[in-house]
């Protein structure tokens, strides 16, 4: 049995091809609840690489059989000491050494670059099966990566929506928010407010509990807002977001995106929830996040379930999540190792 390591990129069609096969298997395998691995998602990444990132994929084959790959994502211009990694190996040739080829040969090019850190993510536990580490959790602890971050999946079900509560909640955000107005939009964000919304996805890493996590801040500015959602848009995503801005300066100061991938129209995620200090403590987040919820379903009525992540001691995100019935399914690690 031989193993073989090479690098692929957008020109190498077959490769793609294969490595999106083995990331199918992967996903029925390991993560049955969440919606098929995206075709679009997956090409766009080979010809639409994020703003400020350099992409470096890596195919595994035995004996001329596809059976893993690593895509590194590098940062170039922020965080430029750190890389992310998504290491996937085909259930079917599992324990055969095909991870731990893929790490070798990422942690060279990585080195190569420079690079003194690496992270990615897993489920922490099998599904359904809390005693045992998940087939990333084992091989992350093998290497002698730390869990930096511990996160938490939460999924609410849209056919167990409170209308009743939500309008409860939002009746009392509405009373605590006098002088903002609240924004809808999809997709592009409108000219006037794309420099308040780099501002404030730049505060998230610095806002947002980070644990043992090197990561610093990203430096976002209105070039690279354009930039992620050109990307975004090649991959397929429909983003709903809703904005509050603060009359008397104009400003936005609360901002939330809830998206939708191009493989299932039943399947949602509530990404970022973002409120500048200055404007906290008047139920910005939980005002924006029920408009948004709203405004999301009213567009895209097949949703039935929307994920969202949180660091375990996020316990006032957590807290409005809860609050609008998202329920605990399983937890995550951010495996972070100094290379």
């Amino acid at each position: 049995m031989t193993i073989t390591v090479t690098p692929f990129g957008a020109a190498d069609e077959p490769a793609i091809e294969q490595a999106y096969q083995i990331g199918v298997a992967q996903v029925a395998a390991d993560l049955p609840d969440f919606p098929p691995f995206c075709r679009r998602r997956f090409m766009a990444l080979f010809h639409h690489p994020m703003p400020g990132s350099e992409a470096i994929h890596l195919l595994a084959q035995i004996d001329g059989e596809p059976v893993g790959f690593l895509a590194l994502d590098l940062p170039q211009l922020d965080n430029t000491e750190n890389a992310s990694a998504d290491l996937v190996v085909h259930p079917a040739y599992r324990r055969r050494g095909v991870g731990r080829a893929l790490y070798e040969h990422g942690l060279d090019v990585l080195r190569e670059r420079g690079r003194k850190r690496v992270s990615a993510m897993s489920p922490t536990q099998l599904p359904d099966e809390p005693d045992r580490p998940s087939p990333g959790s084992a091989f992350a602890t093998s290497l002698g990566a730390v869990d930096a971050l511990p996160d938490v999946r939460r999924r609410l079900d849209t056919a167990d929506l409170d209308q009743a509560k939500l309008d409860s909640l939002l009746a009392d955000a509405r009373s605590r928010s006098t002088g903002y107005e609240v924004l809808f939009w999809r997709g592009r964000t409108p000219d006037e407010l794309v420099a308040d919304v780099a501002y404030l996805d730049g505060r998230l890493l610095a806002d947002a509990p980070m644990g043992e996590l090197a990561w610093e801040p990203e430096q976002v500015d209105a070039e690279r807002v354009r930039g992620t959602e050109q990307v975004l848009e090649a991959r397929g995503k429909r983003r709903y977001h809703v904005g509050v801005r603060h009359e008397a300066s104009g400003r936005l100061v609360a901002w939330t995106l809830l998206d939708l991938g191009a493989a299932a129209d039943w399947h949602a995620y509530q990404q970022i929830t973002i409120v500048d200090p200055d404007h906290r403590g008047r139920r910005l987040g939980l005002l924006a996040k029920i408009e948004n919820l709203r405004h999301l379903l009213a567009h895209e009525p097949a949703v039935r379930a929307i994920d969202t992540f949180n660091a375990a001691t996020n316990d006032h995100m957590i807290a409005i999540n809860e609050q609008l019935g998202f329920r605990v399914l399983d937890r995550w690690s951010n495996w972070q190792l100094t290379i």
